[in-house]
């Protein structure tokens, strides 16, 4: 593919404005409290008048006008003005007027309603909270909405998500990875539709709530990383759109491109990231999450259509310089601001180059979703007949790094995206009709077993723990009662994050860079493959997967060193399900005899669709 180069310088910072008034000029943007009443400022440039009104002058556009600075925006004090109070812009341009919500309310009534002057709460963004680093983290997905919610009584919270960290904590994740929370058209929504990017969906709580679930999330040992969108906003309830009057071709105006790059696959609302008022209110949008809230990362949606227009990463034509540009920038500016900080992309091409650094031309991402290894497993566990499962597939799952290191992938069998727009839970994959069957149950624990085995960050999404199944939607909340129901399947998932972050001080390889798939059976369909970070007793890991409905017996693997073996996790144990067949593995010595280029190999039974995970104890 052709690379975008590095050449879209940031836009200058913004001059400080001289007022017409006496009133006093401070820097910033939307509201800016006082000690005595607010400063507005917005960038409206083909406006011929800016006021704001609310119910300090009973919505009157007259009674509190702005002034023109020299950069496009348009800057007043309200002494009247209160936090807490709602606002809005009243514009005129030409002979049209019109009223709009100000593009950077932190705060809105709704999506379709006023303003609301709010401030952070002191002390509650940025703490010394430190998140794990990226060979250490487990995500665990969150759709607020639906995560803790009761059917039928409207969306969840972030208040009713809190009730759950401590389930969170006892399964062992890390990190939550919440989908969209900018306020969004209604209250039901994935949150893929920002109508105000810099306000907190009034549905969930609003900031103050946010600011809350960090806070409670900080303190159980859990980082939180936040989707955010960029590739596009609105398209509906959106406020941004002809902001101060004009617009070229129909487009939306100043915060958007007004040609034929506006199009995205969700509307023509693609923002001009050529334009040095937009670049930095995508910037600024970015960095209020991390200082004001606390968030320990951001994961942002479909970064393909920001580095390309149309999607098509082998036409260098259709690259996106100014957005590559962008990912760069804000990238930069995050890392050197906030060491540590987490930044995703979803940009689903399999492009190194997007995970690399903005020295070598890279955009600059932390780690990237890997389509390479969710659809290859995915296909092999739904496909029915064992000899059509291809276990070249796995392995090139397993092995797939980017730039040459295995954490900037997250790993995952199951997201938002892979549970719905015609795809369903991987138990109703395998089997729609019985999705709680064995074969479902059997190989969507395989998925899992891949996921927190393999090289890279491992990620599962809500309710994938306890066999939820059919579809995501945004109006169905998490079944919890499956937890009941499948208490084994829970338990399994929380065994297998417990070795994947090295809980019981025997399994440190699985955090580690190194994978080699020593053991591959085509006609058994069974994997062998040895995890280490260092290697040694209490860090080499031997896996072994069963991906036939056949057990084996009396079975060799090669093992890297003599002495005995432990079985950490045997997922046919009766302990996961009543029906499972409690297959038979063993701690055992291994034998000096030469297997798999190993020197040494041991000999166990496996279950059908099941895996071992064998280590060491530590050396004291």
């Amino acid at each position: 593919m052709s690379i975008p180069p590095a050449d879209c310088p940031a836009p200058a910072k913004k001059k400080s404005a001289a007022s017409s008034t006496s009133q006093p000029v401070v820097e910033g943007m939307g509201p800016i409290p006082l000690d005595q009443g607010v400063a507005f400022r917005v960038w409206a440039p083909n406006a011929d008048a800016v006021s704001v009104t609310g119910p300090f002058n009973d919505w009157d556009a007259v009674a509190h006008p702005l002034t023109r600075e020299d950069n496009g925006t348009w800057y007043g004090v309200v002494p009247e003005a209160n936090v807490g109070d709602e606002y809005k812009y009243h514009l005129r341009n030409g002979e049209a007027e019109f009223d709009r919500v100000d593009p950077r309310a932190r705060k809105v009534v709704n999506s379709a309603g006023n303003g609301i002057v709010w401030v952070p709460k002191a002390g509650v963004g940025r703490t010394d909270f430190k998140a794990p680093t990226q060979d250490q983290l487990v995500i665990y997905e969150m759709h607020i909405g639906t995560f803790h919610a009761e059917k039928g009584k409207g969306p969840g919270s972030f208040a009713s998500a809190i009730e759950k960290i401590p389930y969170l904590v006892d399964l062992g994740i890390n990190a939550i990875e919440i989908m969209p929370i900018a306020e969004f058209a209604g209250d039901l929504s994935w949150g893929y539709n920002p109508a105000h990017p810099f306000a907190v969906e009034s549905a969930y709580g609003g900031p103050e709530a946010l600011q809350e679930f960090v806070r409670v999330a900080h303190e159980n040992g859990i980082a939180v990383i936040l989707d955010v969108v960029y590739n596009h906003f609105g398209p509906s309830d959106l406020s941004l759109w002809q902001f101060d009057g004009w617009s070229e071709n129909g487009g939306g105006g100043i915060y958007f491109y007004n040609d034929w790059r506006a199009e995205t696959p969700w509307g023509a609302t693609r923002p001009d990231y050529g334009r040095g008022e937009v670049r930095s209110y995508i910037r600024d949008n970015a960095r209020m999450w991390i200082a004001d809230y606390g968030i320990d990362g951001l994961r942002w949606d479909m970064s393909l259509y920001i580095r390309t227009y149309r999607g098509n990463t082998d036409d260098p034509s259709d690259d996106a310089k100014e957005g590559w540009g962008l990912c760069q920038w804000i990238n930069d500016e995050l890392r050197a601001e906030f060491p540590g900080v987490i930044t995703l992309a979803e940009d689903l091409r399999d492009s190194e180059w997007v995970v690399k650094p903005t020295g070598a031309g890279g955009a600059g991402f932390g780690a990237q979703w890997d389509a390479g290894f969710v659809h290859p497993v995915r296909e092999t566990l739904v496909v029915a007949a064992d000899e059509h499962r291809d276990l070249d597939k796995v392995v090139g799952a397993l092995k797939s790094c980017y730039d040459g290191d295995a954490f900037k992938r997250v790993v995952y069998s199951e997201s938002h995206d892979e549970v719905a727009n015609g795809k369903a839970r991987l138990p109703s994959e395998i089997n729609p009709a019985e999705p709680d069957g064995y074969p479902s149950r059997k190989r969507s624990s395989l998925g899992a077993a891949l996921v927190m085995t393999a090289p890279g960050i491992p990620m599962i999404f809500q309710g994938q723990e306890f066999l939820e199944d059919e579809w995501f939607r945004d109006e169905v909340p998490v079944d919890w009662t499956k937890l009941e129901r499948f208490p084994g399947m829970h338990a399994f998932y929380r065994d297998l994050i417990s070795l994947r972050r090295n809980s019981g001080g025997f399994s440190s390889g699985l955090g580690g860079q190194y994978v080699e798939t020593h053991h591959v059976n085509h006609e058994s369909k069974v994997i062998g493959y040895h995890r280490k970070r260092d290697g040694g007793p209490g860090d080499d890991v031997i896996v072994i997967v069963n991906l036939s409905t056949q057990p084996v017996l009396d079975y060799a693997v090669g093992v890297p060193s003599g002495g005995l073996w432990r079985v950490r996790l045997n997922s046919d144990s009766r302990a996961y399900s009543d029906d499972f067949s409690d297959h038979p593995a063993h701690d055992i010595e291994a034998v000096e005899e030469p297997r798999d280029g190993f020197a040494h190999h041991i000999t166990t039974g496996i279950g059908p669709y099941s895996v071992l995970i064998f280590s060491q104890d530590a050396q004291t």
